[in-house]
């Protein structure tokens, strides 16, 4: 739906997230998890578990319900938002707090009735390898890069959704770090166009050095991507934001001054532009990024599920 009916999607998705659709909204979740989760709930009656940390709105509506019933008398049910905007999917009895990116997403949920002693600003938990200092001209004589060369990195989705062959024809003349993501047709289309100017990967496992070396993101605006760009100050550009939830994350960043989005494929191109041939633009953008960074997220979250 999100990649062949977007339209129909962001209906779904504001629909559900209005007050008069829950009651019913919520009826057929827990049927659906019924038929479902049977075994996250024999796990859950069986493990005598003191906490549970759910991260995806669907198991934390399972846990919460079983606690709501009073099945796990003895758990704590500590949920993280995983986006920095927030949707009532989220919402469920039996959460005991919730972590979240930003004081943006903890003032929506208070706005929807959870209790503000039981919503925790911690950030996105991100992978520690993100927040380590690394040397980048190391990282561009190990990727082949050109040195001291202003470098874009323009990652799409796991799928390989997006504009990427457009962006990269008309950002030809600067040097890119494309990711393709699971999508190989994508792929092998950009590496027999062999610009010598693009380096193009398919899914990686080392984004934290590929952002290390650049100096700009081109990206949609998932949570996670938003959250590692931001641990290394990376300027952020958006395209083909998902409505619903991605459309949100854009919101939030944009009332923190970060990211620019709903821009032309041109419009987009010549902002790279900018931010080439402006180093205190660059400077400025880094710095909006690092002010809503939380790289101790990890961190904080484990002291809370701990406290």
């Amino acid at each position: 739906m999100v990649g062949k009916l977007p339209k129909l999607w962001q209906i779904f998705f504001e629909m559900t997230d209005t007050d008069w659709a829950q009651p019913f909204f919520q009826g057929g979740r827990r049927i659906y998890n019924g038929v479902n989760a049977g075994p996250l709930v024999k796990l859950l009656k069986n493990g005598g578990y003191d906490v549970v940390v759910t991260a995806h709105f669907l198991s934390t509506e399972v846990v919460g319900n079983m606690r709501a019933k009073g099945q796990l008398p003895k758990t704590r049910l500590v949920t993280i938002v995983t986006d920095y905007d927030v949707h009532k999917i989220w919402l469920s009895k039996g959460v005991d707090l919730y972590l979240v990116a930003s004081d943006y997403t903890k003032s929506r949920l208070a706005a929807m009735g959870v209790l503000p002693d039981k919503i925790a600003v911690t950030g996105i938990p991100l992978d520690e390898k993100f927040t380590v200092a690394r040397d980048r001209a190391a990282i561009e004589a190990k990727l082949g890069l050109k040195q001291n060369a202003f470098t874009v990195l323009l990652s799409t989705s796991s799928f390989g959704f997006g504009p990427i062959e457009e962006l990269a024809e008309l950002l030809k003349d600067q040097q890119l770090i494309i990711i393709t993501g699971n999508n190989k047709t994508l792929l092998g289309r950009l590496k027999a166009k062999a610009n010598p100017l693009h380096k193009v990967y398919g899914f990686v496992d080392n984004m934290e050095e590929l952002m290390a070396a650049a100096d700009v993101m081109l990206t949609k605006p998932g949570g996670l991507s938003i959250t590692e760009a931001l641990a290394n100050r990376l300027p952020l550009i958006f395209f083909s934001a998902i409505p619903g939830q991605e459309a949100g994350n854009v919101r939030v960043l944009a009332a923190h001054g970060i990211g620019m989005s709903d821009k032309s494929l041109p419009e987009i191109a010549a902002a790279i532009r900018a931010f080439a041939a402006d180093p205190a633009r660059l400077v400025a953008a880094r710095e909006a990024s690092s002010a809503l960074a939380r790289p101790n997220s990890v961190a904080e979250i484990i002291r809370h599920i701990l406290g």
